[in-house]
C-alpha cells in the first residue's frame, strides 16, 4: 500500500478526500465511495496500488484519441473501482468493485513502464476504470513514464479535482460528458459542474483533449441534449476538439434499452458539424464513414480507420497539414 496523496486529517480519527468532488469523509476502518482509499488508524492509503486487473496494448484509437498519435499502440491498464455507479456502465465487471475483491495481478510502476518500453510502446493509457481512483499509481507511474521518454494519457469520466489534476504529468485526456445534469445524478449518481470544470482546466494546461457522449436511447439522445454538449465542446473548449458520438449497446442495469440507432448517431454529428465543430465522429459502428478523419476546410480524406486500425491518407506527418489544400490540422503526431 502507499500512502494517499490530497487528503486531510480530521477529529476522530477521521480523514477527508480531497482527490475528486465527492470529498468522502472516511471513519478509521472504512474506505471512500470508490473502494480505493481505506483509512487505517487515521492515515488515508491507497489500498489498490498495483493491483492491475487489466493490462493490453491497444490502438489509441480505441481509447478513443483520433487526433493524438494516430496509428500508435499504447500499453493499457486498470484497477478496479470507480466514483460512478452508471447504470449503463460497459466495464462494470472491473469498475463497479474494490480492486481486491476482483483478480488482479501485483505491478509496480517501474514494471509498467518496463513493460511499456520492451514492447516499443511510445506510451500508457490509464483506462477501462475510471483512473482517479487510483490516482497514486497513475500519478507514480506517470512520472516514471515521462522520465523515460514515454507519454501518459488519461480516459476518465473527469471526475478529478483541480489540484490532483495539475499535478498529473498527463498528456492527452478522452473525457466523457454523458449528459445533462439530470442524467449524472439520476443514472451516474454523480453531479455534471464538476466534469465540465475539469474539461475547461485541462484545456488551460495544455493536455490535448477529446469529448465523448455514448447516446442511450431514451435518456440523453434529444437535441437539446445533444446542442448542450455540442455548444459547450464549441464555446468553451474551441471547435479544434474533437468530439466522440458513441453507440450504446445494452449492458449492466440497462439491457432493456436497445442499441443506439446508427440514424441517431449520424444525425448529431451532422448537427455537430452544422454547429461548427471541425472534428465530430461516430463509434462502435465499425467500418462508418464516421470513424475517418476529414480535412475541415477541402473535405479530403486525411485519416481512414476501420474497426481500430488507422491509415494515414492525405495527411502530411511532417507538417501536420492536408496534402491537398494545406490546411493546418489540429493534430499531435
Amino acid at each position: 500500500m502507499r500512502e494517499a496523496m490530497f487528503y486531510e486529517k480530521l477529529g476522530d480519527n477521521k480523514v477527508r478526500c480531497h482527490i475528486c468532488p465527492r470529498h468522502c469523509i472516511i471513519k478509521e476502518g472504512e474506505r471512500g465511495f470508490c473502494w480505493n482509499r481505506e483509512n487505517i488508524n487515521g492515515t488515508l492509503y491507497a489500498v489498490g496500488y498495483g493491483k492491475i486487473c487489466s493490462l493490453a496494448i491497444d490502438p489509441i484509437e480505441k481509447k478513443p484519441l483520433f487526433h493524438f498519435h494516430p496509428g500508435t499502440q499504447v500499453l493499457s491498464l486498470a484497477i478496479g473501482g470507480c466514483n460512478f455507479r452508471c447504470l449503463h456502465c460497459q466495464n462494470w465487471t472491473i469498475s463497479q468493485f474494490p480492486p481486491d475483491q476482483i483478480p488482479y495481478r501485483e505491478m509496480t510502476p517501474e514494471e509498467v513502464v518496463e513493460t511499456t518500453l520492451r514492447y516499443n510502446c511510445p506510451g500508457i493509457s490509464y483506462t477501462y476504470t475510471e483512473p482517479t481512483v487510483y490516482y497514486e499509481f497513475m500519478y507514480d507511474t506517470s512520472v516514471l513514464a515521462r522520465e523515460n521518454g514515454l507519454f501518459n494519457v488519461m480516459i476518465t469520466n473527469g471526475y478529478i479535482e483541480k489540484e490532483p489534476l495539475k499535478a498529473l504529468p498527463v498528456d492527452a485526456m478522452n473525457i466523457d460528458i454523458k449528459g445533462n445534469a439530470d442524467f449524472y445524478k439520476k443514472v451516474c449518481k454523480a453531479r455534471l459542474e464538476p466534469v465540465l470544470e475539469t474539461c475547461k482546466l485541462a484545456k488551460r494546461l495544455g493536455i490535448w483533449v477529446e469529448i465523448t457522449n455514448l447516446i442511450v436511447p431514451g435518456y440523453n439522445d434529444n437535441i437539446d441534449d445533444l446542442l448542450f454538449i455540442i455548444h459547450f465542446v464549441r464555446d468553451e473548449l474551441g471547435r479544434e476538439t474533437p468530439l466522440h458520438f458513441s453507440r450504446f449497446h445494452p449492458d449492466y442495469k440497462l439491457t432493456d434499452v436497445p442499441p443506439t440507432p446508427i440514424e441517431t448517431l449520424e444525425m448529431a454529428r451532422k448537427l455537430a458539424i452544422e454547429e461548427g465543430l471541425k472534428y465530430v465522429y461516430i463509434g462502435n459502428v465499425s467500418g462508418h464513414e464516421g470513424e475517418n478523419t476529414y480535412c475541415p476546410n477541402c473535405g479530403a480524406l486525411l485519416i481512414e480507420r476501420y474497426i481500430f486500425e488507422a491509415r494515414i491518407i492525405n495527411l502530411d506527418l511532417e507538417t501536420g497539414r492536408c496534402k491537398v489544400c494545406g490546411e493546418k490540422i489540429d493534430i499531435v503526431l
